[in-house]
């Protein structure tokens, strides 16, 4: 069955009935009218980021299954609230499909956002639908941070010390062996936790998600921060195996640690002092890693080969 021969209005009661209609903390209105209606508590400042996944673009259908393109398209979004210390409050979905998709196909990629929006707290309060020759699906995301903590990237100081969440390199690699005929499982984490804790932290600088690869996305918080950096490329994190994995595949794994993207881990700055370590990982509720300093003269240096090497870009 094709969607075109369950029509746009089927397709919402399709969607409606996947998310449910249990009431969900924070949405006085969900989706059934004109607009949602979302509840912020007081003392709270309002965040909203939009992002989208296209077809040919972010994702192929014979490199990973709809469902983790939903769940992973959801988990890119969210990544932008968790850089900005936000709690999620909802998600309005914009989707745009060929009438000759599968439904099946349709309904899985749903099944994979609604299951990313409960396990992440996010509910799908909304959207629209419309026809279009490949599928792309646009999520705004809307959260909330306490009065004046949002993290941003423009904080950072000369002296600050430079972390990592997590590890990188894995979602790079993984698209590589796509390209290469392999089915390969995509499951990103929005560090939405860790960075809720970032923006209660005292002596917190800037932070940001890596989304286009370590390289360029602190890039942006350097020249936001008109400072520059130092960093240890022996001390970017990396997933285990990953260095043997890339030595098979015929792949540079500093390189690919320091430019890979769409791994949505934090990388953020602490000032001197903050302690780190353990402690911090368990602040956090995830593994960090120191990997650099904040420096005053502008540039991005210790890197190598990938020094100058840029990230993802659309142009």
């Amino acid at each position: 069955m094709k969607l075109r021969d369950v029509g746009e209005f089927g397709l919402i009661e399709r969607i409606r009935r996947a998310v449910g209609r249990a009431r969900q903390p924070g949405v006085v209105l969900g989706i059934g009218d004109d607009a949602a209606v979302l509840r912020t508590r007081p003392g709270e400042d309002l965040v909203v980021s939009t992002d989208a996944v296209v077809e040919g673009v972010h994702f192929r259908w014979d490199w990973e299954t709809p469902h983790s393109i939903g769940r992973r398209a959801l988990a890119a979004a969210l990544s932008d609230l968790a850089a900005m210390g936000a709690r999620p409050l909802g998600v309005v979905a914009a989707l745009t499909v060929d009438p000759s998709l599968d439904v099946a196909r349709c309904d899985a990629l749903t099944r994979g956002l609604v299951d990313g929006s409960r396990r992440w707290g996010a509910p799908l309060v909304g959207g629209n639908l419309t026809r279009a020759r490949d599928t792309a699906l646009t999520l705004t995301v809307l959260g909330a941070v306490p009065r004046g903590r949002a993290l941003r990237r423009d904080a950072a100081r000369a002296g600050d010390r430079i972390f990592v969440t997590g590890t990188l390199g894995g979602a790079a690699l993984g698209v590589a062996r796509a390209a290469r005929g392999a089915r390969v499982r995509f499951a990103p984490e929005p560090r939405l936790a860790a960075g809720r804790a970032l923006a209660r932290l005292r002596g917190v600088g800037a932070c940001i998600d890596v989304s286009d690869g370590l390289v360029a996305d602190l890039g942006h918080v350097l020249r936001a921060s008109r400072v520059g950096a130092r960093i240890d490329a022996d001390r970017i994190p990396v997933p285990r195996g990953f260095e043997a994995a890339c030595t098979r595949a015929g792949l540079d794994a500093r390189v690919l640690a320091a430019t890979g993207g769409e791994d949505y881990e934090l990388v953020f700055t602490l000032r001197p002092g903050v302690p780190a370590g353990p402690a911090l990982a368990r602040r956090l509720g995830t593994p960090t890693t120191e990997i650099g300093v904040v420096t005053a003269t502008r540039g991005l240096r210790g890197l190598g080969p990938a020094g100058p090497r840029r990230g993802f870009t659309h142009f």
